[in-house]
């Protein structure tokens, strides 16, 4: 034992160091708690965020579609062509000599034998003169030798010479009048002229090209197809033709089909006729030509941006009623027995109501929340009428092309839905909204006319 006073600092001593250990422990303590609510929040929020996308449903993509139903489709052959006219060539002179006039200017309507271009034809013209001078002085002397031979004082070999000199005279006559008519070109038919190739004064030798002439009222388009066509083309058929496929706007007729296949390319010459009465076709122009072939029912067919093409083959996005929902589960009894106590509330209420004084119910102030009330209700109800949609992905057979449109073969049904607009951005099984304000089958000028 210790005496009583030297005992007492021991004692508080060790009083101190359990108090300490004791806050030593319970700071570790809630350290510790603190670590593990930081590590299970962590823990519960990556859960919480995993769920959050593993359940979220993308936002519905808007697209727009066309309904699918049997259509009358008019086959055609396609193929490219040149415009010719169906009269045009390059006139040149037949003879020598200087250019004295030129009678017309580019672009000018001509009609048939008018004069375009006149050369230098003073000798010619001199030389006519004389000839005609000595073709009258034969003549005479070949009357004179018919009246003595009907008197009997001439010979025939008189008679004979007098003759055969006459019409001699007469020929050389014609010949130097052809001559001078050379010295003039004239136009075969009635046309327009293009740009003069010669000037007033220029020598010009024969063959020389001077100007072309061109009737523009009638057109012809040559173009070619292959062998395996052939046996659809007929004489008259229409054909329509144009700069491009999507504005054909001249319509004519084959009037020629070779009835000789090209060993080589194995195609087959076509010619057609078209009217141009507005000039609007040129010759030597390219043109994109479509034979129309007979019309056929019940084909089934879509816009061609509606089909999307991919190393699996093509294939189209179908807009069907999402699946609905599976059924909820039964309520517990006593869920039930409350909903059964609430619902009797409910009908009690309005009971109660009606007790009240027909002024107070008949207020209009009371009958404009209500209203709109009812309003505000209706319009949740509105959309949740709406059906939900989804996507589809159907691969197709893909046919026949005409005028921004495609056959499907196989792959559609009449009454299917296609989406025709906004496809890059979808996948199978995906939510979807309908909205076909905006048409990507027309042109995006008509769409804003109308």
């Amino acid at each position: 034992m210790c005496p009583g006073i030297d005992c007492l600092p021991v004692a508080g001593s060790r009083g101190l160091s359990v108090k300490r250990f004791f806050i030593i422990a319970g700071f570790l303590l809630l350290l510790a708690l603190v670590c593990v609510g930081i590590v299970g929040f962590n823990f519960m929020r990556d859960a919480g965020i995993k769920q959050y996308f593993a359940t979220m449903k993308p936002p519905a993509a808007t697209v727009s579609t066309v309904m699918v139903k049997p259509s009358v489709w008019t086959p055609g052959i396609e193929a490219i062509g040149t415009v010719n006219a169906v009269r045009g060539v390059d006139l040149t002179l037949e003879t020598s000599g200087i250019v004295r006039d030129i009678l017309f200017h580019a672009n000018q309507k001509v009609a048939a034998d008018a004069v375009l271009v006149q050369l230098d034809d003073a000798v010619e013209k001199a030389d006519l003169v004389a000839q005609k001078a000595q073709a009258a002085s034969d003549q005479a002397a070949l009357t004179r030798a018919i009246e003595l031979q009907r008197r009997g004082v001439g010979t025939d070999a008189t008679l004979d010479a007098a003759r055969a000199a006459a019409d001699a005279s007469a020929a050389q006559v014609n010949k130097l009048q052809a001559v001078l008519d050379q010295k003039q070109l004239s136009a075969p038919f009635g046309g327009t002229v293009g740009i003069p190739k010669i000037d007033i004064g220029q020598y010009l030798a024969p063959g020389n090209a001077v100007v072309t002439i061109q009737d523009l009222d009638t057109m012809r388009v040559d173009f070619t197809v292959p062998e395996q066509q052939l046996p659809l083309l007929k004489i008259g058929q229409t054909i329509k033709l144009g700069t491009n496929l999507a504005d054909m706007s001249f319509a004519g007729s084959i009037r020629g089909i070779d009835p000789k296949i090209d060993p080589a390319s194995r195609l087959v010459s076509i010619r057609g006729e078209v009217a141009n009465p507005e000039g609007k076709l040129t010759p030597g122009q390219f043109v994109q030509i479509r034979v129309e072939l007979p019309q056929e029912n019940n084909v089934i067919s879509v816009p061609q941006t509606a089909v999307t093409t991919s190393l699996y083959g093509d294939y189209v996005f179908v807009v069907e009623p999402a699946k609905p929902a599976a059924a909820a589960a039964p309520a517990k009894p006593d869920e039930q027995k409350a909903s059964a106590d609430k619902a009797a509330g409910d009908a009690a209420k309005p009971q109660a109501d009606a007790t009240k004084p027909a002024d107070n119910a008949a207020k209009p102030a009371d009958a404009k929340p209500a209203d709109k009330a009812a309003g505000d209700a209706a319009k949740p109800a509105e959309a949740a009428q709406q059906p939900a949609l989804t996507i589809s992905q159907v691969f197709v057979k893909l046919g026949r092309r005409n005028n921004g449109m495609v056959e499907i073969v196989e792959g559609l049904k009449d009454g299917d839905q296609v989406v025709t607009a906004g496809q890059n951005r979808l996948f199978n099984g995906m939510s979807v909204a309908v909205d076909n304000t905006i048409d990507p089958s027309k042109s995006a000028n008509k769409q804003v006319q109308q």
